[in-house]
């Protein structure tokens, strides 16, 4: 084996040493076999609820543990084949065998990263608002692009997204725009984004071709399900419904469906124009109020996430991260100075680097 197949062996080798003791893979290997023994009992489903807690609980130790397995597999597997192809003198295989490590290593290291979204709301759903800040059509365009980064991202993790709500800009761009995605940990992944972001360009909306710096604000929060409660008083609630600004055809855009509530103790307000059915869109707001409200309170009870959940001023010195295009091309992080001279790439959906130093980071 040569050192880089040697060394990318070490590598995801010491991942998986380190994702098991983080997840205390023993301890829970040995609880997820005394629950599929509860599971095999002729009796289990005599007490339907009980049996339901009882596989929830299996399946969310199945949904941590069998990753670890598979890489251990799929590790094993690989070292075996490329010994016997290093017997044959198969260079060809070889090589192929080296590509496969390489795509493994990096596939170990992303595990690495997400065992550490292990707080209860990290594996939910969650919402990505973007607004868009002081300059007009110039911030209203970057807020669209952000919109952009974070879809293309969704759609390369194979995540399912929706646009819930969404206020369009004069010109161009948008005023605001919420994505509701949807996947396995979405909200511990972006957790970490919600802040200002800058972008630094030559503007072409300016005759003059100036370069012009514009901002605009991220702020996400976990999708709460029926296991979380949050109180909400009917009483404290204005909801107002109006027409539909965006795309959906004839029905969506000449009847009053979209949905706005405002929770007003609190001052949150939550929209949706998504569905045909004012109904629907309803529900959806709803949800969104319960998320924020939710954000809110973790907030108030964890210092520890105060800082990611609260909304700054979107301007100058307050950004997580800048987007530099011209004079020449940057984008930084100033929480982990992370960097990279791509920037297309990250505008493109590339920020996994960006989310895992934050993670790692926490």
């Amino acid at each position: 084996m040569n050192t880089q197949d040697q060394k990318n062996v070490e590598t995801i080798q010491n991942s998986i040493n380190l994702i098991k003791n983080f997840i205390r893979f023993d301890e829970i290997s040995a609880r997820l076999a005394e629950l599929e023994k509860q599971i095999e009992a002729p009796n289990f489903w005599d007490d339907t609820e009980v049996a339901i807690s009882i596989t929830k609980k299996k399946d969310n130790i199945s949904e941590k543990i069998e990753p670890v397995k598979n890489l251990c597999n799929r590790l094993s597997d690989l070292v075996e084949l490329i010994e016997l192809a290093e017997s044959e003198n198969d260079e060809a295989m070889l090589s192929e065998l080296s590509g496969n490590l390489e795509t493994l290593t990096k596939e170990a290291e992303t595990l690495q990263i997400e065992s550490l979204l292990s707080a209860p709301h990290d594996s939910a759903n969650c919402f990505l608002e973007i607004n868009a800040g002081a300059g007009g059509t110039e911030a209203q365009d970057w807020a669209e692009m952000l919109a952009r980064m974070y879809a293309r991202w969704a759609e390369k993790r194979r995540y399912k997204y929706e646009i819930t709500d969404k206020s369009d800009g004069e010109e161009a761009g948008v005023k605001s725009i919420t994505l509701h995605i949807k996947g396995q940990k979405a909200y511990g992944w972006l957790k970490k984004e919600s802040g200002v972001h800058r972008l630094v360009r030559i503007s072409p909306f300016d005759s003059n071709a100036r370069r012009h710096t514009s901002f605009a604000s991220v702020f996400v929060t976990p999708e709460v399900d029926n296991s979380i409660e949050i109180e909400i008083n009917e009483a404290d609630l204005r909801v107002d419904v109006y027409r539909s600004s965006g795309a959906g055809g004839q029905h969506v855009n000449k009847t009053e469906s979209a949905v706005r509530i405002t929770h007003i103790p609190t001052g949150i307000v939550a929209a949706s124009q998504i569905d045909r059915s004012q109904h629907r869109n309803r529900e959806i707001a709803m949800s969104m109020l319960k998320s924020k409200l939710y954000a809110l309170k973790l907030k108030e009870q964890e210092e520890a996430i105060n800082a990611s959940q609260n909304k700054t001023d979107i301007a100058w010195g307050n950004q997580i991260r800048s987007y530099v295009l011209q004079p020449y091309q940057l984008v930084k992080d100033t929480r982990t100075g992370t960097e990279t001279g791509n920037a297309p790439a990250v505008l493109d959906g590339e920020i996994d680097v960006f989310l895992e130093s934050a993670i790692s980071k926490l």
